[in-house]
């Protein structure tokens, strides 16, 4: 699972066990090293803290220090600066690429499900629409990132999951919980969502089909050599599992992308980049509102960005530039614009970014700046303009929009010592909107090692997010913004013990998160017709427990061959705040309070591999139902469970999501697909 690349052809050793006892092994060997271990079916919580790929480059000179070699041999996105894996002082969820092929899901919406602190309020599946947060907070407050690039949409975080690049593309997903204003920026609020590809995965094409007409097919070609490159495609479709009262399909669905990824990478310069296109259409049933049930969503959106490294001197650099482009046409009524007028907006988002770090007697050092601009026309959100736009394929205008610029500058400091790290640091943001001043969200981070497989860490940490344009403009549909709210700001205290050895690995977290501004869509429960409105819901403080236990079955019980890993999380959250009789709230009061998720992997037979998966899930909060009813929320608890016979070069598979035909909601008054039958297969080329 981990796995350090040398820029050296040299014959590699494969360890089948390691026991933690630091780095200085592989750094002498000065070659190629794989530890295999044994994969959790979905998740690999946050004992992976946050690997990632990063390539060493042997000192011909032999002057590169025993420290620096250490320090380089596994990058981590916890912190600013790239650390080791054993130096991390922040955990980090990791998903690698073996557990996403083995788990019983077709989006990463899906796969996020079985991420203990992360909720996933799905309204339509297949990833059509869904509604992911982190530890208590809303769809708004967490930044989701394509290879390190912040893909979120000012215009609304709906459909910040509809990204460029189908599932099997994916290396590996990392989960930051908590504030990470001085990791990914300062949208995220409460945690961060990394996707990772490469353009050095293997050509490969898949296919699968299912119940309620559902397909996907895909594939990609890889080839070159020091340049690498590679050309993703996929489409998928469905029918859909409901109908409105007309009869007639209201959550169908289909959606095709397009990903080409490149790298150039020598002794001295590593550059990748990347463009990208995703396409939907989907029938939004009762999304947005209970009173109509065929509501209708077309996406499309472009993704572009550069990046480039230095490998060699004491200064390492790291500029990027990116451009993303979001397009949304949204029906109140499908097909049918004279009844109500189609919703249209268009954001454009440009940035530059630099990142460098260097090391010293000190320890490590990092720096940071970004400037981003993000600018919205649309048909009804924003100020109005003093020229309007076209919009292609209407003859309607671009009639109001928003333009503003973040500035963001980031200093942090790691001192590295053989068991101890300590990483602070600072981000300061500004922010061109409603002339917002200078403001500065401190951070710090520590973890100490206790022998070869403890470690506690603690942290503090704070961060902002303003507010989305949706949140500042939209004001139709039974909706009342309010252009003047506040950027919401979170600080956040957390702290833990960890244990990690080749039989168990535990860990345990507590943490508590104190929110002021918070930003919610509220309304009256007591006037079915009163609209709902924007509003800085005061302050809420949310307490926070999260455990994870996994069992490594085979080397438990070596003597029998079946059984392989066991993994059981849980997440309890508990949040103190002002109540409000008669006031029904979207997001601010309804958040997870329990969450139990237990995988089995097991290996039936040969090649034969079964994969079962359980949730249980307790929402807090209440929703008005289709009949005006003002109901709460029930828990429920989902088995989903997989199949596969997996040879060398290709796999077949069976699988079956909500096993038990169970019915329940995530978001209000939007029931959810009962069993899902789908069979499918991958090959590698």
């Amino acid at each position: 699972m981990y796995k350090q690349a040398f820029n050296m052809k040299r014959q590699r050793l494969v360890f089948r066990h390691f026991g933690n006892k630091g780095y200085s092994l592989f750094s002498c060997l000065g070659r190629e090293v794989v530890c295999s271990v044994l994969s959790v079916s979905t998740l690999t919580y946050a004992s992976a803290e946050s690997v990632s790929t990063h390539p060493v480059v042997s000192d011909s000179t032999a002057t590169t220090t025993a420290r620096e070699m250490m320090l380089d041999e596994v990058s981590v996105t916890g912190s600013r600066a790239p650390l080791t894996k054993s130096q991390a002082a922040r955990m980090v969820t990791v998903l690698d690429r073996k557990a996403i092929a083995q788990a019983p899901v077709q989006s990463v919406n899906d796969l996020l499900k079985y991420a203990v602190g992360v909720d996933v309020r799905q309204r339509g599946p297949i990833g059509a629409q869904t509604d992911v947060s982190i530890r208590g907070g809303n769809y708004e407050q967490i930044t989701i990132l394509l290879n390190g690039i912040n893909i979120c949409d000012p215009q609304t975080g709906h459909n910040a999951f509809d990204f460029p690049v189908d599932i099997s593309d994916i290396v590996r997903i990392e989960v930051l919980e908590g504030p990470a204003g001085r990791v990914y920026g300062t949208s995220s609020l409460v945690g961060a969502i990394n996707i990772v590809t490469k353009p050095t995965l293997p050509s490969a094409v898949h296919a699968e089909a299912g119940s309620y007409g559902y397909a996907n097919v895909g594939g990609r070609v890889a080839f070159g050599g020091k340049a690498s490159h590679s050309l993703s495609g996929s489409y998928t479709r469905s029918d859909g599992y409901s109908r409105n009262k007309a009869g007639k399909l209201n959550a169908d669905y289909k959606s095709g992308k397009a990903f080409y990824q490149g790298q150039y990478d020598d002794n001295d310069i590593r550059v990748n980049w990347h463009a990208g296109i995703s396409v939907r259409d989907f029938g939004s049933n009762t999304f947005y509102g209970a009173k109509w049930d065929d509501q209708f969503e077309h996406t499309l959106k472009t993704y572009t960005a550069v990046t480039a490294e230095n490998k060699q001197g004491r200064l390492h650099l790291k500029p990027t530039i990116y451009w993303n482009r979001s397009q949304d046409r949204f029906e109140l009524f499908r097909d049918a614009p004279d009844i109500y007028p189609f919703n249209y907006h268009r954001t454009d988002v440009y940035g530059v970014n630099l990142n460098s770090h260097f090391d010293w007697a000190a320890g490590r050092t990092a720096i940071g700046a970004e400037l981003r601009n993000e600018d919205l026309v649309s048909g009804n959100l924003g100020e109005p303009l003093s020229r309007t736009h076209h919009i292609h394929g209407t003859d309607r205008n671009y009639e109001y929009g928003l333009n503003r610029t973040n500035m963001s500058f980031v200093l942090e400091h790691n001192i590295l010592l053989e068991r101890f790290t300590l990483s602070a640091g600072v981000v300061a943001v500004k922010n061109s909107w409603n002339e917002m001043n200078m403001r500065l969200y401190p951070g710090i981070d520590a973890s100490y090692r206790i022998g070869s497989n403890w470690k506690v860490y603690a942290s503090y940490n704070t961060s902002l997010r303003m507010p989305s344009v949706t949140e500042l403009y939209y004001s139709v549909g039974g909706h009342k913004a309010d252009k003047h709210l506040k950027p919401e700001e979170l600080a956040a205290v957390e702290g833990g013990l960890q244990y990690n050895s080749y039989l168990v690995d535990a860990k345990l977290s507590v943490y508590r998160n104190h929110c002021k501004n918070l930003i919610d869509w509220i309304r009256r429960s007591d006037d079915v017709d009163a609209p709902w409105e924007s509003v800085n819901f005061t302050k809420v403080n949310a307490t926070g427990i999260e455990a994870t236990l996994a069992l490594n079955l085979q080397e438990m019980m070596p003597a029998q061959h079946i059984l392989k890993r066991l993994q059981v999380d849980y997440s309890y959250i508990d949040q103190d705040k002002v109540e409000t009789d008669g006031i029904q709230s979207q997001y601010t009061l309804e958040y997870l309070r329990h969450k139990l998720v237990a995988q089995l992997q097991a290996n039936l037979w040969k090649r034969l591999h079964a994969n079962i998966s359980y949730r249980m899930q307790d929402r807090t909060g209440t929703y008005t139902n289709a009949d005006g009813e003002i109901t709460e929320y029930k828990p429920y608890g989902i088995v989903d469970a997989r199949l596969s016979w997996n040879a060398d070069n290709y796999t077949m598979y069976v699988e079956a999501n909500n096993l038990l035909n169970k019915t329940y909601v995530d978001f209000g008054h939007i029931p959810q697909p009962g069993r899902w039958w789908m069979a499918g297969f991958a090959i590698q080329l």
